[in-house]
């Protein structure tokens, strides 16, 4: 699927009010080794707890995006260079964290396109698995399971329909 930049998305949709397409706020920083990429999205909830995370990635990704709401924490990585590994040999496109990941060097090194708030040298707990494949709210965004999200350098739009 040829990617569309986020740019021109955003000048195709600017007078949509339907809520069907959503431009994530400017808060994402790049730290995989893929700049550009979209998919269909799969959603994961956690708090500071990435057990679903790594059942996510260990599935077969066909091209998704895996989006992670958790909860904007600050304290624990959600993504390491070990589940990015994972998560690109399984074919994912890309991750969003809203929350953070670490292992800067090996997730740079990984063909998989990873967005995140930052960097967190701190692993997660073991504690209680989160939800998967429900609505989330990213930074104010809602995102579903079976929307479209489209990331490049500019930026992260989200849509219920692939562009």
């Amino acid at each position: 699927m040829p990617l569309l930049a986020t740019c021109d998305l955003c000048d195709l949709h600017k007078n949509d009010s339907d809520g069907s397409f959503r431009v994530l706020p400017p808060v994402f920083n790049d730290y995989g080794g893929r700049a550009v990429f979209s998919g269909l999205v799969a959603t994961v909830k956690c708090f500071e707890d990435n057990t679903s995370v790594k059942a996510a990635v260990e599935s077969a990704g066909e091209g998704r995006v895996l989006v992670i709401d958790g909860g904007g924490s600050l304290r624990r990585a959600l993504v390491g260079g070990n589940l990015a590994a994972t998560a690109a040999r399984n074919g994912w496109a890309g991750i969003v964290v809203d929350g953070c990941v670490r292992d800067i060097a090996e997730l740079r090194q990984t063909e998989i396109g990873i967005r995140a708030l930052a960097l967190m040298p701190l692993p997660t707990e073991r504690k209680a698995a989160g939800q998967t494949d429900l609505p989330v709210q990213i930074q104010g965004q809602w995102i579903r399971p079976g929307d479209w999200l489209y990331a490049d350098a500019d930026g992260i739009v989200v849509m219920a329909e692939p562009a």
